[in-house]
This record gives structure tokens, C-alpha cells and sequence, in this order.
């Protein structure tokens, strides 16, 4: 969804409150891609700071499925939204905030949402998703979720090229 800034950044300064729907059904990253399942209407707020800025005040939340990083297992990830930001809009700067890949949901007058969305569950997603704190993880030789129970592969143990460095361990050890 695109918003007019005509009226904020006019003479009259008046202040934009909206809320707007998330249209997204995906987020795509160099992660994956996931599915959108659960979203809240984004409440906006966008006023004029003075001296050619824009300040952002934005709330929503939006639950997303990914997989768990052990055992792969689809796990719904909550991903709130708040944020506030203050926002040039000076031509001068503007060409600074495109080097830096800042701002990028502002052209002129338009204000892109969806961008200003997207930017912020790219910063919000978690580094790690588990589906438990106790996950097990899968068997990196027969590939059985452990979680679900256990399989009749041999414990190949540690590789035995460490063994110096186990020793060195042992060796050093504090009491």
C-alpha cells in the first residue's frame, strides 16, 4: 500500500494515523522463504519533526512458519513489529540513505508500506528457531527426528584426527 505524504509534509503539517492492513502472504529472505499465516493491522503514525524530517511510530504483529534449525520440523514464528523512526526527507540526505540502503520505502511524496514491512521483519526475525528449548535434532546419519524417537545407528564417536587436541585438553585440565 502506498500513503501520500503530500499532507505531512505540507504547510499545515497535519499527521497521518492509519491502520493498514498487511497485504504480505510471504517473507523472503536469503533464508528461505516463509508463509505468512497470522497478521495484525499495522497501526501507523507519521508526523512532522521539523527541519525536513519525518518521524515513523509503527506497531504490528505478524506469525510466520518456518522450520526448527535442528530438527526441521515447521514451528510458527511470532515476529513483533514496533518501531519508531525519524526519517529525512531532504534531497541532499535522501542520496546519502540510498548508499546506505536506509529509507528505501520513501519516494518523494509516496510512502510504500509493504517496503517499510518487509524492512522491518528483516530486522526483527530471529537468529535461531527451535521448536523446543530441548530440541534433540535429527541423526546426521539416518536423518531420524530424535524428538520422535531414537534410531539403531552406531555413535560414530569424535573423529579420530582430534584425538591430539582431546589429550591436549585432558592434559591442561583444571581441577
Amino acid at each position: 500500500m502506498i500513503l501520500n505524504l503530500s499532507d505531512v509534509l505540507s504547510e499545515q503539517h497535519k499527521v497521518i494515523e492509519e491502520s493498514v492492513p498487511v497485504e504480505m502472504t510471504s517473507f523472503q529472505s536469503e533464508m528461505g522463504k516463509f508463509e505468512i499465516i497470522k497478521k495484525t493491522p499495522l497501526t501507523l503514525r507519521i508526523e512532522y519533526a521539523g527541519d525536513k524530517k519525518l518521524k515513523v511510530f509503527g506497531q504490528a504483529g505478524i506469525t510466520a512458519v518456518a522450520p526448527c534449525d535442528r530438527c526441521l520440523t515447521d514451528v510458527e514464528v511470532y515476529v513483533p513489529l514496533k518501531f519508531e523512526h525519524e526519517v529525512s526527507v531532504d534531497p541532499d540526505a535522501l542520496e546519502q540513505a540510498d548508499e546506505l540502503d536506509e529509507n528505501n520505502y520513501i519516494d518523494g511524496y509516496s510512502f510504500n508500506v509493504e517496503q517499510l514491512i518487509y524492512n522491518e521483519l528483516l530486522v526483527g526475525w530471529p537468529t535461531k528457531i527451535l521448536c523446543s528449548d530441548d530440541c534433540k535434532g535429527i541423526c546426521n546419519v539416518c536423518g531420524q527426528n530424535l524428538n520422535e524417537g531414537t534410531c539403531n545407528c552406531e555413535d560414530t564417536g569424535l573423529d579420530p584426527r582430534m584425538s591430539v587436541i582431546r589429550d591436549v585438553f585432558k592434559n591442561f585440565k583444571e581441577v
